[in-house]
């Protein structure tokens, strides 16, 4: 298999499949608004998630299930406006497709049509399948989403690694290989054995891309505000931090307090 690296002056959904084939991974991150959107595309990053993981960062809920389709369409409409290279996926909340395939349809376009967003995703495999099938139909790509999902926490009741036990690990196997072969053209696992989310990535032609998933799947996806030490109280085994922006924004900020209690700031430079 070739490791070449192909550049893409924009990521499109047949794009991904064409890294898997070539062997290039994926990399994703997740963006909830235009500056720090504009910062994650211009590194070329391939996928920007407009993920309902707003909720806990962005909104400071314990779980991602109070944010809105409104909401939803809000960020991901400011993550729009940033992008020039990236593919931009918008995670259909809550509440708004899982009961109805009319519901999810309306919901799935509401988001295409008023943020400009390039594909969504869904939290599910065989219960969800009549609302994906629907979503689908209408054109919208969809990107699944199998293993630890977060809008069920509390049918899971803990945040703990998932299919484990082999009857999960079978359906988890299942409900991939339906997700491909209804038309999904991308699937995240989260926090599930490495040996398993192989196994998945190898039995399916389409893109797995792994959170807390080992590597041995076809990209990876990552909370920006976790890869970036903005957030502080999260600290799974999956998570590499690479910057420590709270501790350095604090102290840029307690400056800044410094500065303006000692008059220090502004100077006579920095005056009109």
């Amino acid at each position: 298999m070739s490791t070449a690296k192909k550049e893409y002056k924009r990521v499109t959904v047949k794009s991904l499949v064409d890294m898997k084939k070539n062997g290039e991974k994926i990399s994703m991150l997740t963006a909830y608004d235009y500056s720090m959107a504009k910062i994650v595309d211009a590194a070329n990053v391939d996928v920007i998630l407009v993920g309902d993981s707003a909720s806990n960062v962005m909104a400071g809920h314990e779980t991602t299930l109070p944010i809105t389709l409104d909401q939803m369409i809000y960020h991901a409409s400011s993550v729009i406006r940033a992008v020039n290279r990236a593919l931009v996926v918008v995670d259909i909340p809550f509440g708004s497709y899982q009961s109805d395939p009319k519901e999810a349809l309306r919901s799935a376009i509401r988001i295409m049509k008023e943020s400009g967003a390039h594909a969504v995703k869904v939290e599910g495999g065989q219960e969800i399948k009549e609302s994906v099938k629907r979503i689908l139909n209408a054109g919208i790509p969809v990107m699944g989403h199998l293993g630890l999902t977060p809008q069920s926490i509390y049918k899971f009741g803990t945040y703990t690694v998932r299919a484990k036990e082999e009857d999960e690990a079978h359906k988890l196997i299942e409900d991939a290989k339906l997700l491909e072969k209804m038309g999904c053209f991308a699937i995240v696992l989260e926090k599930i054995p490495a040996k398993l989310a192989k196994e998945v990535a190898e039995s399916v032609s389409i893109p797995i891309i792994g959170i807390g998933a080992g590597n041995g799947v076809d990209g990876q996806v990552l909370v920006i505000h976790d890869l970036l030490g903005i957030t502080q109280e999260f600290n799974p085994r999956f998570l590499r931090r690479y910057l420590n922006l709270f501790e350095e924004m604090g102290n840029a900020i307690s400056k800044y307090v410094d500065d303006v209690k000692t008059k220090d700031f502004p100077s006579d430079e920095e005056q009109y």
